[in-house]
């Protein structure tokens, strides 16, 4: 590689580089495709039972049929790959706007959408082929040839996985990625500042959130965070009333900072109740399940105005969003901090770490299906598998976070090859009878703390607490949202607008319960299988049925939230280039 006198690598030099990577990936794409291809057929086409014959091959031909259409899809990007880098590495005849490497302004959207794609379709590739196999390891004679053909899928996809999570470090934007993450989160952080402290607090225009809700933390947690959104995007100063609050009866100011250093009160002005028919000065909000007339401003909106800077660095804008206004209102007083703190100094809480989320009691049966402790730790030990391809690994630690004292004990006895880290009386105070307690409180807020921190978290989506747990994520690193797996729902913010993904690709109904669309469509999704399909309904033709994720995008949903033109874009502290 040639540099310059100054010991720097040249365009040229890095742009070549950069490309032998992705055709290092495409490589090892092509391969997986021949092997799966070659040892699925070939194991299965002489089996000798006749009656199985028909049924095998009809399976095999609809594997085979989807596989090529991966493939297919995979070549696609290949020669998007080719075309761009030329045979002659011409950096000229790129197109500066996508790649802005001279005007040192970041990756382009369509780079940082097309990276991340990548991954995500190298996962939903498993997922089909994970479940495909799957079926026929009940055959008889096949299971040992079935399972030798999954552990080599699972090498491939980590190895796949591990290289392409090395494309944002080797791309020359780590460091931009960083500093604008911290950036924009120091903008939102200072416009919420500015909205929560008014220089008038009486002749301000307020918004009322009741603290009242009958539900858990992570319930009540997101009822403010719906309230503060609710007042960024009326420009509300907004004022929370949780006297009486059920973790503690002094309210949350007791236990938290207040969300005004200025105005904490309405003082006597009328209070309306939302809807309003004018412009009133203190609107009091009614809870986000029952409100009529929603905003199209509530989750998963994100704000117009920051969209486009957020998508060149994080890959869930929507949970980003939400995990700044849990930065803005979780900040725990002197007492509480103490509590935290001290708790976890008594565990040996370093990385590498997976986070594992465990909820049991009283949502098991009725919001949540009952997930088995193995079926948490097949996707650690994905985790650790995947990360020793990089690295040495000395110790596989996992933080568990449960309801269920027993859980713990359980995890050590199945699995003495990894080390856990949890603290059973936090598991006992959150049972159901002790829950509403202000030792409870510390507890669960240690474990939010250290799920939070962890590099990698298998939780539950269905839980609140585990929602809550990778929003913080969010707002603590540059980007989480490759970095968890839920055992079920997809995240979502309860009592949210709809959530729309958009077909990228055509497909043709009717083989696997799936449903018909074309190139734009949009689809309402009520969730991933996590087989290769998902469930949605197109709303253009309103049929209902299964569709191949990897033909899908998410469709983000910009609204116009007020600028805030008053809060400078940069604070005087803040880089404004790498």
């Amino acid at each position: 590689m040639k540099n310059y006198s100054n010991g720097h690598v040249t365009i040229h030099d890095y742009f070549m580089m950069y490309f032998a990577k992705w055709k290092r990936v495409a490589v090892v794409l092509l391969a997986v495709w021949i092997v799966v291809t070659y040892l699925v057929i070939s194991p299965l086409r002489c089996s000798g039972n006749s009656d199985e014959i028909p049924d095998v091959q009809e399976r095999l031909k609809r594997m085979s049929s989807e596989l090529e259409v991966l493939w297919q899809r995979n070549s696609k990007l290949i020669a998007q790959i080719k075309k761009s880098s030329g045979l002659n590495g011409n950096l000229k005849d790129l197109d500066p706007a996508f790649w802005n490497l001279e005007a040192g302004l970041g990756p382009s959207e369509e780079y940082e959408n097309l990276r991340r794609r990548i991954h995500s379709n190298t996962k939903e590739f498993w997922y089909y082929a994970n479940h495909e196999l799957g079926k026929l390891m009940h055959e008889s004679d096949k299971e040992a040839k079935i399972r030798a053909i999954l552990e080599q899928l699972s090498d491939r996809k980590s190895t796949l996985l591990s290289d392409q999570e090395k494309l944002s470090e080797m791309d020359g934007y780590h460091e931009w990625r960083q500093l604008e993450a911290a950036n924009v989160s120091d903008l939102v952080q200072r416009r919420l500042h500015y909205l929560q402290n008014p220089p008038d607090c009486r002749e301000a225009r307020k918004l009322i959130c009741n603290l009242n809700k009958g539900c858990g933390f992570g319930c009540q947690l997101h009822h403010i965070v719906y309230c503060l959104i609710f007042a960024y995007a009326t420009e509300r100063t907004l004022i929370l009333n949780s006297k009486g609050w059920r973790y503690n009866t002094k309210g949350w100011e007791y236990v938290f900072h207040p969300i005004s250093e200025s105005c904490l009160s309405s003082y006597d002005d009328k209070v309306v109740q939302w809807p309003v028919s004018y412009d009133a000065k203190v609107v009091s909000l009614p809870f986000i399940d029952s409100i009529s007339q929603k905003p199209k401003f509530l989750p998963l909106a994100v704000p117009k105005d920051l969209a486009h800077r957020i998508v060149r660095f994080n890959g869930d804008p929507s949970s980003w969003w939400v995990g700044q206004m849990l930065k803005f209102v979780l900040k725990p007083r002197l007492p509480m901090q103490k509590a935290i703190n001290d708790t976890i100094a008594k565990m040996n809480f370093k990385s590498p770490i997976v986070g594992v989320h465990i909820r049991r009691t009283d949502k098991v049966g009725t919001e949540a299906a009952f997930h088995h402790i193995h079926e948490y730790m097949a996707h650690v030990k994905d985790y650790y598998d995947q990360l020793e391809l990089t690295r040495p690994v000395d110790v596989r630690r996992v933080y568990l976070a449960t309801d269920d004292a027993n859980v713990l004990d359980d995890a050590r006895q199945k699995y003495p090859e990894y080390t856990f880290l949890g603290d059973p009386s936090i598991a006992k105070t959150a049972a159901t009878h002790r829950r509403y307690t202000p030792l409870s409180l510390t507890g669960l807020l240690v474990d939010l703390h250290m799920l939070a921190m962890c590099d990698y978290l298998v939780c539950t989506f269905s839980s609140q607490v585990g929602r809550v747990a990778y929003e913080m994520m969010q707002s603590n690193r540059v980007d989480a949202s490759n970095s968890f797996f839920s055992l079920d729902d997809i995240y979502y913010f309860g009592g949210q607008n709809a959530h729309d993904r958009v077909a990228i690709m055509q497909n043709h109904g009717g083989k696997n319960e799936d449903i018909s669309f074309e190139v734009g469509d949009k689809i309402g999704v009520a969730g991933n299988h996590w087989n290769g399909y998902g469930r949605g309904t197109n709303k253009r033709t309103n049929m209902n049925g299964l569709i191949p994720w990897y033909k899908t995008a998410d469709h983000l949903v910009l609204y116009p939230f007020p600028e805030y033109k008053q809060v400078p874009i940069y604070s005087e502290t803040s880089q404004k280039n790498v």
